[in-house]
């Protein structure tokens, strides 16, 4: 008994030790700004049945991120980000169009851009080590933990306004998540807000590839949401606890992965499942019980 309490808090004493480093609290508010903004818009992905956009838009990041890796851009976010929003805006046209259905056009784009990118890496590859440039930028590294004081300001900006742009238009992504031909009859500009939600989904998905890479994006959009359906039925129930399960998970995750020396993006992910389990359990038992 006494030896788990001495683990305990020799692991606590690990911790705070931790805390003393700058990069570990960087990495720590840029980590949790991610997963709360990416878990506010995963309730409206889920419910539209548009869970995989953001699988769709991380392979274009990365597809974005080979070309800029390939010009030797010093700030690869300046290629990145606009062509991920250009594809999201794309993704959102092609969605609605009759000819092409919108998990067509989300596999056309992942699958194809995907390829691209991995065909400009090998060809224009400036580094001695190609598998492991390709591994940390579709699983995640220790990007997240090298962060510098530009990107971290750069984050918290993009992530601040992300949350204003979620606020302000909280009854508008409403009204499209439930029932769009209502609120287009209703008089709300459906079209201009899809694009509004189309471009805030491509900055996290950026902002998401230093924390979990780009192939585990969509966990971090989508499993806190799944996971607050289990418990709770109202549209603010269930963004208000995607929010602060998203937030928990990765702050979680992210110690962990220090104290084991375990991959960033993965740990979280594994924290997020047993999440998930946990919520999936409490779920059943409530309906049994009630």
């Amino acid at each position: 008994m006494f030896w788990i309490i001495d683990e305990i808090n020799a692991a606590f004493g690990k911790i705070v030790s931790y805390f003393e480093h700058p990069f570990v609290v960087y990495a720590m508010i840029v980590g949790v700004l991610i997963a709360l903004c990416s878990s506010l818009l995963g309730v409206t992905l889920v419910l539209k049945r548009l869970s995989f956009i953001g699988d769709g838009l991380a392979h274009v990041a990365f597809g974005a991120m080979a070309v800029a890796i390939a010009l030797s851009l010093t700030n690869n976010t300046l290629l990145v980000l606009p062509v991920t929003i250009v594809c999201a805006v794309l993704l959102m046209r092609t969605g609605q169009n009759t000819k092409i259905k919108g998990d067509a056009a989300i596999a056309m784009f992942s699958v194809g851009t995907l390829a691209v990118g991995y065909l400009i890496m090998n060809l224009f590859s400036k580094s001695s080590n190609l598998s492991a440039d390709v591994c940390a930028t579709l699983f995640g590294s220790a990007s997240i933990l090298t962060l510098t004081m530009y990107e971290v300001r750069l984050s918290i900006i993009l992530s601040v306004l992300m949350i204003a742009v979620f606020v302000l238009l909280y009854n508008k992504i409403f009204a499209l998540t439930f029932d769009e031909n209502f609120a287009e009859a209703t008089g709300n500009r459906v079209r201009l807000f899809n694009f509004i939600i189309a471009a805030v989904i491509a900055i996290i998905i950026v902002l998401s590839m230093n924390l979990v890479g780009s192939l585990l994006i969509s966990a971090l959009v989508i499993i806190p949401a799944l996971s607050a359906m289990r418990v709770f039925g109202s549209f603010r129930a269930v963004t208000i606890c995607s929010a602060a399960l998203a937030m928990t998970c990765t702050a979680l995750g992210i110690l962990v992965s220090i104290l084991a020396s375990t991959p960033t993006g993965a740990t979280i992910v594994v924290v997020e499942i047993a999440g998930f389990c946990v919520f999936a359990a409490l779920g059943f038992l409530s309906r049994r019980f009630a």
